[in-house]
C-alpha cells in the first residue's frame, strides 16, 4: 500500500521565531488516527531563526534524531553533553528514564532541521546522546545510511530497528531501494522533486511531501525539474507500537 500525504496536508505553525511542518500529532495539532507509523511517532521540518530556539525541556521514553539541512544547531543536555551540529551531522538522543535538554540555534542565520522521533524497543533506558558525521559528498547518487540500530562508522546507534538513509540526486539521477515486503517505509522529500516508481506505479512527488508504504519493495526515485534533490528514508520494523512512551 502506498499514501502520499502532500506537504499542504501537513499541519503548520508559524510561531515568528519558529516555521514547522508536523506530519504527526504533535503540540496542538492532533489527530488519533495520525499518532503513529510504525515505531515513527513525530516528523517535524523545522526553522528556527537565528539566536533563537527551544529552551530546557524534558524527555523520556523516547528516540530523538536531528537531521540539520542547513545552520547550526547546539545541543545541551542535564547529562553534560553539548555539540553544535551542521549540515552533515546527525544527532541521536537516547530520553529513557528522563533527561533535559535544549536546542538553540547560536547563529543570526536561521537553521534548519527534521526533528523525527521513535518509541525504543524497550522501556526504561538510560538516557543517552551522540553525534555523528556523514561525508555529505557520499549521498550523491546512492542511499546513505546514517542511523541504524547496528550503528557504525559515521552511523548513529539507535535503540530501535530502523534505519534512516539519505540521498541526493541531480536532475535525471536515479537511485533505487531494495527492502523486504514485510517492512514499512516513509520517504520525506526534503527539496527538489521526485518521480518515485513502486511496482511499475510512478507517482511525482514535490518539496515537503511524504509517502507511507506497507509491503512494498523495489522503491525506485529519479530527481525531476531543474533543482537538486535531497530526500530521507526510513526502513522500519512493522511491529505494533509500545504504548506508554511519552515525550
Amino acid at each position: 500500500m502506498i499514501d502520499i500525504r502532500r506537504a499542504a496536508q501537513a499541519a503548520s505553525n508559524d510561531a515568528g521565531w519558529l516555521q514547522s511542518r508536523h506530519y504527526f500529532s504533535f503540540a496542538g495539532y492532533f489527530d488519533e488516527s495520525n499518532r503513529f507509523f510504525g515505531p515513527l511517532c513525530v516528523f517535524n521540518h523545522d526553522i528556527i531563526a537565528g539566536e533563537r530556539g527551544f529552551g530546557a525541556h524534558p524527555h523520556r521514553e523516547m528516540e530523538i534524531v536531528s537531521v540539520v539541512l542547513r545552520g547550526e544547531l547546539k545541543h545541551e543536555d542535564s547529562a553534560g553533553n553539548t555539540a553544535l551540529t551542521t549540515f552533515g551531522g546527525i544527532q541521536r538522543m537516547t530520553a529513557g528514564t528522563g533527561i533535559i535538554h535544549s536546542e538553540v540555534n547560536p547563529s543570526q542565520e536561521p537553521v534548519e532541521l527534521l526533528q523525527i522521533w521513535f518509541l525504543p524497543e524497550q522501556a526504561r533506558l538510560k538516557p543517552d546522546y551522540e553525534t555523528t558525521h556523514y561525508d555529505t559528498n557520499a549521498l550523491r547518487g546512492r542511499w546513505l545510511p546514517v542511523v541504524s540500530r547496528e550503528g557504525g562508522p559515521n552511523i548513529a546507534a539507535i535503540h530501535q530497528d530502523v534505519t534512516v538513509s539519505l540521498t541526493q540526486l541531480e536532475p535525471g539521477q536515479v537511485v533505487s531501494y531494495e527492502s523486504q515486503a514485510e517492512r514499512l517505509h516513509y520517504l520525506y522529500i526534503a527539496r527538489g522533486s521526485a518521480e518515485l516508481t513502486i511496482n511499475g506505479v510512478s507517482n511525482t512527488l514535490s518539496e515537503g511531501d511524504t509517502v507511507r508504504m506497507t509491503n512494498e519493495t523495489g522503491i525506485r526515485m529519479s530527481a525531476i525539474g531543474e533543482h537538486p534533490l535531497l530526500a530521507l528514508l526510513i526502513d522500519m520494523t512493522p511491529q505494533p507500537v509500545r504504548e506508554g512512551g511519552e515525550a
